[in-house]
């Protein structure tokens, strides 16, 4: 997609072209249409609605940045963050589906994949097959490479043998992007990333963890016993799973900070509602100056942490350096949407406590953004030793 204007200059790094906008707001309407009359019924089913997933499929919101050659809609990074952003706007949980696919799994397969392993998994991930990035596990959290999954070559093959915890889209995955280790002696040189299909015998996928929020994405432990997978199932170079690892997660976090910017813009729009709606002393509440106040708040810093988000995908896309710009775009993100979601509890006073409004849910769900894909603290070390090196 095209960042360049009618007159031959580019827009400002964080500004919308006119097909961005578009496309945008196409997002926007099918979002308002199709998942927002789901989202109680998946939030207490704690499951995603499959026919919804089929949806998103058919309108290209699975393979956003897969090449057309394979089905896919051949578009930019910064597309998918449009759209993370625009389905977390409605509902969180539809908008990590959505993110995981993009900005984790295609986008390690755009980089790292063979051109067999791309002719094999593009075009099912952009028609009607969920992935799903495996590098979690019980002992190794903010230390992502303190793995225990372990790889042992076998002939041309490899023999996996462990777990993995709280994987997004276990349930629904097909295709599960492994990170283990090939010789425990070799430290992070060793991990290397495998690709799995879900029906690899001795592969299962086990618990589904009971969540405060996003319940309707399935968060799952995934185990391997004797789980035979051949050499060609090897993404990159053996040994290298570290720096796919790596440079994966940091563009991950820009799209983790566009489900937050979105969370937080549908809490301002449910409570902009509201206070124009609610009476107290025969007037709306809207009326009153402490609560535009806050209105005028949380529009403020939610648009801070989308010019944020927007600036990091803009480099990315571009091929310029990202990493602090990423880290801090989550980091404030992240912050805000919890901040934006209490206020927005405060603004509803006592219905906002109740599961009869959304906002209750949206508080739920911010929470998650200062914990997966880096907690707070690790953003905030990456960010000084970026300042310091």
């Amino acid at each position: 997609m095209s960042t360049t204007l009618a007159d031959g200059t580019r827009p400002a790094l964080t500004s919308l072209t006119e097909e961005e906008r578009m496309f945008q707001e196409a997002v926007r309407d099918f979002a308002l249409a199709e998942v927002a009359p789901r989202v109680s019924a998946m939030d207490e089913a704690q499951q995603m609605d499959p026919d919804l997933i089929g949806q998103l499929f058919e309108l290209g919101l699975m393979g956003i940045e897969v090449p057309d050659q394979f089905g896919g809609a051949d578009s930019s990074f910064f597309t998918s963050v449009l759209v993370v952003e625009e389905l977390s706007r409605v509902d969180p949980a539809v908008g990590v589906l959505v993110d995981v696919q993009n900005t984790l799994v295609i986008n390690a397969l755009l980089r790292w994949a063979n051109d067999e392993q791309k002719a094999q998994w593009f075009p099912k991930l952009a028609s009607d097959t969920v992935g799903a990035y495996a590098l979690s596990e019980a002992g190794s959290g903010s230390d992502a490479f303190a793995l225990a999954c372990r790889a042992e070559k076998d002939g041309d093959d490899y023999i996996l043998n462990g777990h993995k915890l709280w994987i997004t889209n276990g349930n629904e995955a097909g295709l599960f992007l492994v990170f283990a280790t090939v010789d425990p002696d070799a430290g992070y040189r060793g991990i290397t990333a495998f690709l799995v299909p879900k029906d690899t015998p001795g592969f299962s996928v086990g618990k589904k963890e009971d969540k405060l929020g996003i319940r309707a994405s399935s968060t799952t432990e995934i185990l391997f016993e004797n789980c035979r997978i051949p050499g060609s199932a090897v993404m990159g170079e053996v040994g290298k799973g570290y720096k796919i690892a790596i440079e994966t997660l940091n563009e991950g976090r820009i799209g983790i900070g566009a489900q937050m910017v979105g969370l937080a813009q549908g809490a301002l729009d449910h409570s902009i509602k509201y206070v124009k709606e609610r009476e107290q002393f025969g007037r709306p509440i809207g009326d009153f100056q402490g609560v535009q106040f806050q209105i005028a708040e949380m529009a403020t810093q939610i648009e801070a942490a989308r010019l944020l988000v927007y600036n990091a995908a803009r480099l990315k896309d571009a091929g310029e350096d990202f990493l602090a710009q990423a880290a801090q775009a989550k980091l404030f993100s992240s912050q805000i949407a919890q901040r934006v979601a209490s206020m927005a509890i405060d603004l509803f006073g006592g219905y906002g406590f109740t599961r009869e409004y959304p906002v209750e849910k949206l508080y739920r769900d911010a929470k998650i953004g200062t914990i997966y894909e880096g907690t707070t603290n690790m953003q905030l070390q990456t960010i000084a030793k970026l300042l310091l090196r």
